[in-house]
């Protein structure tokens, strides 16, 4: 992994490490949301560049998704709007038995959706034949451990969702860009991979394809979602490789793909911030230079 020991990034980490950066951040954040209206191109180039604040997590994503307008003034009418679709199709789905209501609340929240798109059954991305409530329903069973507010939480998976459902054509591409980044980064393990025929086994569709709902904890999610929803996808690339280097001492002792498969399958939970955030640093390292050149 790159070493980055420039004074700029030395004093990043100082300052994250004594509580100041996440302070500067939160300042950088509310000016940006006193603009009227909101300047959607320099939200996203903030969650590119920065965690979003915890606070602001589900107002900004809500922005950036298109759930709410940019004029903060409307915020609350858009969102009673919101609410009350939301109830229609609560009811209608009930009404229609479409499911029990005593299901988990993410095949509920799946229902609805399915009700909104008029499809009985739920629709596969046609380029690689993948189920979107495999997509759908991790989603939105991680956002409800991470959001009270049920109205939100199926916002934001349709939204979720519908980044997944347009990046398949570029599925290929992310594939390559993980073989060719781990090969780069560790180029034993890469060979290793190879050699036991177990890179081709891993389970990178389904992780990109739900952004790692599920294989990843909540708190861990949401920094990566940050850049997902701000539309750099290719973050998901980067945690695949971080994963599996995380991983590394385990996955290099495996001498079957099946073993391989076991391994990324019982990821130990002090790794899971681990893998996010490191994820995040090479990926704001071999993106900074087009980072730099969005902002001239």
């Amino acid at each position: 992994m790159p070493t980055m020991t420039d004074e700029r990034n030395f004093r990043s980490s100082y300052y994250e490490k004594v509580g100041c950066r996440g302070v500067e951040e939160k300042k950088s954040l509310e000016i940006l949301m006193k603009e009227k209206p909101w300047d959607r191109v320099k939200l996203k180039q903030f969650c590119l560049r920065f965690t979003v604040p915890a606070a602001y997590r589900n107002l900004v994503w809500k922005v950036l998704l298109d759930i709410l307008p940019v004029y903060a003034d409307s915020h609350q009418f858009v969102m009673e709007q919101r609410t009350e679709q939301y109830n229609d199709l609560l009811y209608a789905a009930e009404m229609l038995e479409r499911v029990e209501m005593t299901a988990p609340r993410s095949e509920v929240l799946l229902a609805m959706w399915l009700l909104e798109l008029e499809e009985r059954e739920p629709p596969v991305f046609p380029e690689t034949n993948y189920s979107s409530a495999d997509t759908f329903i991790p989603i939105a069973k991680s956002l409800l451990e991470l959001y009270d507010h049920e109205v939100d939480v199926y916002w934001i998976s349709k939204g979720l969702t519908d980044i997944v459902r347009n990046m398949q054509k570029d599925l290929v591409k992310l594939k390559e860009a993980f073989q060719n980044m781990l090969e780069k980064e560790d180029g034993e393990l890469y060979n290793h991979l190879i050699e036991i025929k177990a890179l081709e086994k891993l389970p990178l569709t389904k992780w990109f394809n739900c952004g790692f709902a599920g294989v990843l904890d909540d708190s861990s999610l949401t920094k990566i979602w940050d850049k997902v929803c701000s539309g750099a996808p290719k973050i998901l690339s980067f945690v695949a490789v971080m994963l599996i280097m995380t991983l590394r001492r385990n996955i290099l002792r495996a001498t079957s793909a099946d073993q391989v498969l076991k391994c990324v399958s019982e990821i130990p939970e002090q790794c899971e911030e681990v893998v996010a955030n490191k994820a995040i640093e090479l990926w704001q390292y071999y993106a900074q230079p087009q980072n730099d050149q969005l902002k001239k």
